[in-house]
């Protein structure tokens, strides 16, 4: 195995789809004014995920929750694959599809933001949570790779990742969702 071509070509690959997140320069600018408008009308933003994805989810809500890089007052928003019991009890009870909707029934709010993050766009249960959103009157956002999937026809707003590699997906969604975060945490602690 030859590790420079290997570090090599994954990082022309990943520089490559990053490039191409300029594309995305638009869709990002919205949905920060979305989440800003949300986040002003006393509602929430809330993620979720599988695998890399949960991981996502996680380190999203805490960037709002905690601070992205400067100090000011908690954003509301919460990650649903954080809680061991609901999700083990709920995917025990009820199946693995249904342990994102069954939450969301729980916490949504009609106007809450509900993100789904999927590389593949067709986890079930990603899918099951986006139904239960729009259900609530939420607005929902899949976080998916550049292939059309079952996630982007279904919700309102899809951020389109510029790849169909996993890890080079993933990389896309974590850059969109830092450079979200500073935009809405530039609004609420000004310039």
């Amino acid at each position: 195995m030859n590790s420079s071509a290997v570090i090599s070509r994954h990082l022309d690959a990943h520089l490559a789809a990053a490039e191409k997140l300029r594309e995305q320069s638009g869709f990002i600018e919205d949905l920060a004014r979305r989440v800003v408008a949300c986040l002003e009308s006393g509602k929430k933003i809330i993620f979720f995920g599988n695998g890399g994805s949960a991981a996502d989810a996680q380190h999203l809500a805490a960037e709002f929750v905690v601070r992205y890089r400067r100090n000011r007052r908690a954003l509301r928003a919460i990650a649903l694959s954080t809680d061991t019991s609901i999700l083990t009890a709920g995917g025990n009870d009820f199946g693995f599809e249904s342990v994102f909707a069954r939450q969301i029934e729980a916490l949504a709010d009609e106007g809450d933001i509900a993100v789904g993050i999927s590389t593949s766009g067709g986890s079930a249960n990603v899918l099951a949570g986006l139904r239960a959103a729009k259900e609530m009157r939420c607005v929902t956002v899949a976080f998916t790779g550049s292939a059309p999937s079952p996630c982007s026809q279904l919700a309102d707003l899809t951020f389109h990742a510029p790849s169909e590699v996993t890890a080079h997906i993933q990389e896309c969604h974590i850059v969109a969702g830092h450079i979200l975060c500073e935009l809405v945490e530039t609004h609420f602690i000004g310039g």
